[in-house]
């Protein structure tokens, strides 16, 4: 029997993360649904279907972290795929970069930049299990001028480096950073008018 590829995203209770879990599901992947909260991850599962597992996963904490990879070896023994959508916004609360204080950015920094390290680095064993591991980073940041924030641009533009470093150091792994675009979601306050199912 076919064993199924295995694929973990991180904070897809909603949103494009949600949406990836569908598609996932549909290619016939088995699904691990990560989110801060259990009981976030259980509702967006079920709404995934069959194929979908809630995981408890805040990607600030490192011991939600290695809960998370040691179950998910005790349960699969491998990560085929795994998707760093997890990421915070200062979206509508600044206008100038002066005006974000330092801690204000570590926060930003913390779970869209080490967030992804820590998880990534703590799910290698498990990619390194899999015949033809993929690690995806998703940046919805924009380099133009008029749409470039104080904080979060920033933030996406050091995750571009990270997944870059990390794509040279694990080249068997085809780590990549994927760009939905400029989304409809809670990150910035649904501003936009593009669907998170064509995002994703």
């Amino acid at each position: 029997m076919r064993v199924k590829p295995i694929a973990l995203i991180t904070a897809a209770n909603k949103g494009v993360g949600l949406q990836i879990a569908r598609d996932l599901a549909t290619h016939d992947l088995t699904v691990l649904v990560g989110s801060r909260k259990l009981e976030h991850a259980e509702t967006a599962a079920k709404s995934v279907g069959a194929d979908a597992r809630a995981v408890q996963l805040d990607v600030t904490n490192q011991a939600s972290i290695a809960a998370a990879a040691k179950r998910i070896r005790n349960e699969f023994g491998r990560l085929d795929v795994l998707v760093n959508n997890a990421g915070i916004s200062d979206a509508g609360k600044q206008s100038i970069s002066h005006a974000a204080s330092p801690d204000e950015r570590r926060v930003v920094f913390e779970t869209n930049v080490f967030g992804v390290v820590a998880v990534t680095q703590a799910m290698l064993r498990l990619l390194g299990e899999a015949p033809a591991a993929r690690i995806a980073s998703l940046d919805p940041s924009s380099p133009e001028r008029a749409l470039f924030g104080p904080v979060y641009s920033p933030s996406k533009t050091a995750l571009d480096a990270t997944t870059l470093a990390f794509a040279i150091e694990f080249e068997d792994a085809g780590a990549d950073a994927a760009c939905p675009g400029f989304t409809s979601m809670n990150l910035n306050k649904f501003e936009s008018t593009r669907a998170g199912e064509r995002a994703a």
